[in-house]
């Protein structure tokens, strides 16, 4: 890998890290601009770059930098009721990876998104359950989707912005 595309990815780690830390807390989930950064990242690094992005960002975080939503950190985090986000975001970048060039970018994120869902519903019900797959998904994923898919469609227009520079 070429020194620009470890920079880039060290900084597209970081602002993963800053998107975080903006966040409204709901309940025990938070509406941050996460997912804002995931999408950029993928838009702008592609898929396997914009794996090792989310990579360092997951590792940062695991050894204990506070790079998490609410400043926080460690494998606490990953193994609590939001960690199933975390693990998404890569699970998000792998499945974009997989499918860039063969579909729509915005087809490609949005199947990344709903695989990072699948993933974070998954764990919340592993974490808290057995509550039931409806409950869950009622709190885990229909009050983000629309948030979400704002923060997607900002990132791509973002992304065609930062292309031009």
């Amino acid at each position: 890998m070429k020194i620009r595309d470890m920079t880039r990815c060290a900084l597209f780690a970081a602002l993963l890290a800053v998107c975080s830390w903006l966040s409204v807390p709901v309940g025990d989930l938070a509406v941050s601009m996460q997912t804002f950064a995931v999408f950029l990242i993928l838009d702008r690094l592609g898929g396997r770059k914009g794996l090792i992005a989310i990579g360092v960002y997951v590792v940062l975080g695991a050894v204990g930098v506070p790079v998490f939503t609410g400043m926080r950190a460690g494998l606490g985090v990953l193994a609590g009721p939001t960690g199933g986000y975390i693990w998404g975001f890569l699970a998000a970048a792998g499945i974009y990876w997989a499918l860039e060039g063969r579909v729509p970018k915005a087809v490609a994120l949005a199947l990344g998104m709903l695989v990072c869902y699948a993933c974070g519903t998954v764990w919340y019900e592993l974490v808290y359950g057995p509550l039931g797959w409806w409950p869950v998904i009622a709190k885990c994923v229909l009050p983000y989707l629309i948030p979400d898919g704002a923060k997607l469609a900002l990132a791509m227009l973002v992304g065609r912005r930062l292309r031009k520079v």
